[in-house]
């Protein structure tokens, strides 16, 4: 009441007419000497200012469903996740947009509580990180927006973990989209922030990052160091030996050391007992762009082709792409393999294309443009 009455130029006593009590009445209400019990006298309080009804402190009929949906927000995202790990990306979309939708929809409406801003954060950030595997290149772009958005909450939360996740998911997505110099400051970032057990994980996306800049000892110093910190310990998918090599690989690529690529790639065992799907097609296109530089095209051709059969079982257009680029100036019969089981997944289109236009009114969406995993 006191807050409306400062927005408004109310008086004490022009509110207590509108209400129909004494100023005396309010003044007591608005210093906590009188508190209102009756839920008929908040709802018509809540009606003549002009707040829902949860602000006076009376639930609306949503309310318990929601707070049931909030008890199990933090579990639908770990089976998300789970799900897009194991290779199962559209499904951990599917899990994921119906919860922010739900999410974006009560904070519009005023119900900011922590709790709800802390969930929609990281629902945001894996709703992007999930539309960033099944989506083409040309639609990447949508996956950005979401960890921009993560981000932006992520940032106004004072939550150190959330920020740095959030700063480290939304700076992978950045290079996706050909901005890598903006993906490095946000992994950087993250770096600093992130926990010893986390470090590892930003590292090695901070390492891909450098390798798309094309800059070789910035590169070889972050892989150096994501690879000590992955020694002789578990620190996650992006941090084990797999991700590792290909990150290895492909910047090797990057900064026009192909000889080195070859060598690195004759050293390291190229899979292993279970590799996720998605990690099986990422490594087999980085290895098959090895072995074309090396002009070994028929192992070229089998690498292209293995990927090509996981990206299409498992939804992952843009390996596919980077399959259509890497063949443009050789190996056509597997650029034509690769346009056809793209243009497969163009038919039957999994609901990401959904989540992808879910609708935000919060944050800040990132400035960014198609580009390549």
């Amino acid at each position: 009441m006191r807050a409306y009455r400062t927005a408004t130029g109310t008086s004490q006593r022009q509110l207590a007419e509108m209400l129909g009590y004494d100023p005396t009445y309010i003044s007591m209400i608005e210093t906590g000497r009188r508190e209102i019990t009756d839920i008929a006298t908040r709802l018509r309080i809540a009606r003549h200012v002009g707040v829902p009804p949860h602000v006076v402190g009376v639930a609306d009929p949503d309310d318990a469903d929601f707070a049931a949906m909030l008890q199990f927000g933090e579990s639908t995202i770990r089976l998300a996740v789970l799900a897009r790990q194991s290779g199962h990306g559209a499904e951990a979309v599917n899990e994921l947009w119906p919860v922010v939708a739900r999410l974006e929809t009560r904070a519009a409406e005023g119900h900011i509580e922590r709790d709800v801003l802390l969930l929609l954060a990281r629902a945001r950030a894996e709703l992007g990180v999930s539309l960033g595997y099944v989506l083409p290149e040309e639609r990447l772009t949508s996956a950005a927006r979401w960890t921009g958005r993560a981000l932006w909450l992520a940032e106004r939360l004072d939550e150190n973990d959330l920020l740095a996740f959030a700063l480290r998911v939304h700076g992978n997505e950045l290079r996706k989209v050909e901005r890598p110099a903006a993906a490095v400051a946000r992994l950087e970032h993250a770096a600093g922030l992130a926990t010893e057990h986390d470090r590892g994980a930003v590292l090695a996306q901070l390492a891909r990052a450098m390798g798309e800049c094309g800059d070789p000892s910035a590169f070889d110093k972050v892989i150096g160091h994501a690879r000590e910190i992955a020694e002789g310990r578990s620190a996650g998918t992006l941090a084990s030996p797999y991700a590792l090599h290909e990150i290895h690989l492909r910047g090797l690529l990057c900064t026009g050391r192909t000889r080195q690529a070859v060598h690195l790639l004759g050293q390291h065992s190229t899979a292993g007992p279970g590799l996720p799907p998605q990690w099986h097609a990422i490594l087999q296109v980085t290895i098959g762009q090895v072995l074309l530089a090396a002009a070994d095209h028929p192992n070229a051709d089998a690498a292209f082709r293995a990927a090509i059969t996981v990206a299409r079982d498992h939804r992952l257009p843009h390996q596919i792409q980077r399959i259509i680029r890497a063949t443009a100036n050789g190996l056509q019969d597997v650029g034509e393999a690769a346009s056809v089981a793209l243009d497969q997944l163009r038919i039957e289109r999994p609901s990401a294309k959904d989540a992808s236009h879910v609708q935000d009114r919060g944050g800040i969406p990132a400035r960014t443009r198609p580009g390549r995993r």
